[in-house]
């Protein structure tokens, strides 16, 4: 297996393009392998790596059927969903939480936050 070519940052030849810029072309991949390297410096960390593709192998982004659709709506309505306190928290938990903020940080919770209604009071 050979070395991938490597350009730098914005040197790029003409024909090769990363995931964002085929998407905005209305393109993906389509299986193809990565041609290319491309490599933006930065200071302290090493540098940034893209991975270009070529446009000519590209293939049409497939569209959204009703299938698609209803499958990320619910994908999108659990990831609102609290797994301690089972409500939906009006915005999308971070993973870095892993539970609404009024269940993270309790002594914080805003004025509306009822504990009396919730799971969290006494059974």
């Amino acid at each position: 297996m050979s070395a991938l070519p490597v350009y730098r940052w914005r040197l790029a030849p003409e024909g090769l393009a990363t995931r964002r810029q085929l998407r905005a072309m209305g393109l993906r991949p389509g299986g193809q392998d990565v041609a290319a390297e491309l490599q933006r410096p930065r200071r302290r960390r090493g540098p940034l790596i893209a991975y270009l593709y070529r446009i000519d192998r590209a293939r049409p982004v497939r569209p959204m059927t009703p299938g698609r659709w209803a499958a990320l709506a619910r994908a999108n309505r659990a990831r609102r969903i609290c797994p301690a306190c089972r409500r939906d928290a009006g915005y999308v938990i971070p993973a870095s939480l892993g539970m609404c903020s009024a269940c993270a940080f309790p002594d914080n919770a805003p004025e509306g936050a009822s504990w009396n209604s919730s799971p969290h009071g006494a059974r």
